[in-house]
């Protein structure tokens, strides 16, 4: 009775913490209580092949020990996994309230530490150019993470304390997609320099809403309407978004956007705005499209910066709505452009939320037989519209209908690691509807409490990238200034950007 009332009080604690240093030491104690720091500190689980890490751990050591550079480096060429056997599943994620195995920390902590011995100048019996070609494998097979926001209406700023909570531990992904509410929190944050977002993110800022001068009060005040308009979006994107191209946006801050949109006509497919796909096109015209509800709000055409460095329509006979309807969280894009392959989800998609489970796939036989059902209603689905697509076709706006539902139903709402409101049940009938002040801070409180949780598992497993990701932007830029030219063409788009700070 006493061990559970303690427990009781820690979780309390958690609950009650104002920021994740204080979750953090309540969450430590707990797992002290529990026995969950013993099972951390023990290697055996049958959740991970904790043999294959432990003696892959040993070798690495030992080779770093003795300074075998070759060695170490023969070693990596093995490969660098994110999955090395099993150690990414999710129940070793959730069985401590803060981390995971002590043997999974430190076997990633020594690949990060291997990466940055071989890259340092001192490793000189390994040329520049076989490590070049060694950081650019490594970083090409392990990939990289991406945050995807979801369509959200006015649950936009849940968005925005994910995002805070990864920008003050600094994990925000530098590649970052979003739809509709969820584009317009990423490129504001996309464009915005390192020290802009440490003004628009501080929590310091949070109480000061009622300051009319403060950042975070003019940002929310631009919604002033019972009901957001366009008029209100446009507003914002004015005063927080610079007028800018997804490259002049990429070129200032190093972050990678990326703009979902869905064709307002029949026969056209959905886009990804970003500065690989539509480089010229203003990020301003492409949020405003993203978050043209239709029904709501009108399509819209976008806009392109021409040869000349003026504004001109962006295939004027088009035009676009919102990217939650085609594409709400476009992984497969991502992983070819970038070589993404793990995901950070913030999901508030209203209309998704309740029927969404924020783990990965259960294999337990209630939900094997729950998925079996939901797989074969949405097979039933798409083969009635396709029995019934003639018929349909007479009516346009029955065709165009009917092609929203089954992209929505067909479309995955989930990542690697998902973070959604802890209160499941919003009311989708006020998506649009204005937020009382409470309302925008109990969102924003939630969407940091709703990622605290998951802070130590995304540290862990972006560990690697994160170390890769300036050693190779390091060594290409020794390259070029060597030779005048990129080294080995990697897949396109995955090397990382120049970080520049705003002037």
């Amino acid at each position: 009775m006493v061990f559970a009332t303690r427990l009781k009080k820690l979780e309390e604690a958690m609950d009650a913490a104002t920021s994740y240093e204080e979750w953090k030491l309540a969450a430590i104690e707990h797992d002290e209580e529990s026995g969950a720091a013993r099972w951390k500190h023990l290697d055996q689980s049958t959740r991970y092949d904790f043999v294959s890490i432990r003696a892959r751990l040993d070798h690495l050591r030992s080779l770093r020990d003795r300074n075998d550079d070759k060695g170490l480096l023969f070693a990596l060429n093995e490969g660098i996994h994110g999955n090395m056997g099993g150690m990414g599943a999710s129940p070793l994620y959730g069985k401590a309230k803060f981390g995971t195995k002590q043997l999974i920390e430190d076997y990633v902590e020594e690949i990060a530490l291997s990466l940055e011995h071989l890259a340092s100048p001192e490793v000189d019996g390994i040329s520049f150019a076989d490590k070049l070609d060694f950081f650019q494998r490594a970083s090409h097979c392990f990939g990289r993470s991406a945050l995807m926001m979801s369509g959200s209406g006015t649950l936009l700023y849940f968005h925005l304390g994910v995002a805070n909570a990864l920008w003050q531990e600094r994990l925000l992904p530098d590649i970052i997609s979003g739809s509709s509410g969820g584009a317009l929190i990423g490129s504001i944050i996309c464009a915005s320099s390192d020290a802009e977002l440490d003004d628009l993110l501080d929590p310091e800022a949070l109480p000061a809403l009622d300051d009319p001068d403060g950042v975070i009060n003019r940002f929310f005040s631009k919604f002033k309407t019972e009901r957001i308009t366009e008029g209100d979006i446009w507003e914002v994107l004015e005063e927080f978004l610079p007028d800018c191209t997804f490259e002049e946006s990429l070129r200032r801050t190093g972050r990678h956007m990326n703009v979902s949109v869905a064709p307002a006509e029949n026969h056209q497919k959905s886009r990804l705005l970003n500065a690989d796909t539509s480089p010229n096109v203003f990020m301003r015209e492409a949020v405003l499209a993203s978050t043209a509800i239709p029904g709501f709000f009108p399509p819209v055409v976008l806009m392109a910066k021409n040869d000349q460095g003026e504004r001109q329509a962006y295939h004027s006979s088009r035009k676009w709505v919102d990217g939650s309807l085609s594409d709400d969280l476009p992984a497969k894009r991502l992983a070819r452009l970038y070589g993404v392959n793990h995901y950070i989800v913030s999901q508030t998609n209203p209309y998704v939320i309740p029927f969404i489970d924020t783990t990965k796939r259960k294999t337990d036989t209630v939900s094997e037989l729950k998925y079996a059902m939901i797989d074969t209603a949405r097979t039933w689905i798409n083969a009635g519209a396709a029995i019934f697509e003639k018929p349909i076709g007479v009516i346009p706006e029955i065709q165009q209908l009917t092609s929203s539902a089954l992209s929505i139903i067909n479309q995955s709402y989930v990542g690697d690691i998902t973070i959604s409101p802890l209160k499941k049940l919003h009311n989708p009938l006020r998506a649009l509807s204005w937020r009382t002040r409470e309302e925008i801070r109990d969102l924003m409180d939630e969407g940091e409490r709703a990622t605290w949780p998951r802070i130590e598992r995304i540290r862990v497993q972006t560990r690697i990238s994160r170390t890769l990701d300036p050693i190779l932007h390091r060594f290409e830029e020794l390259h070029i200034e060597e030779f005048g030219k990129p080294g080995k063409a990697r897949k396109a788009g995955s090397s990382p950007a120049t970080r520049k700070k705003a002037s």
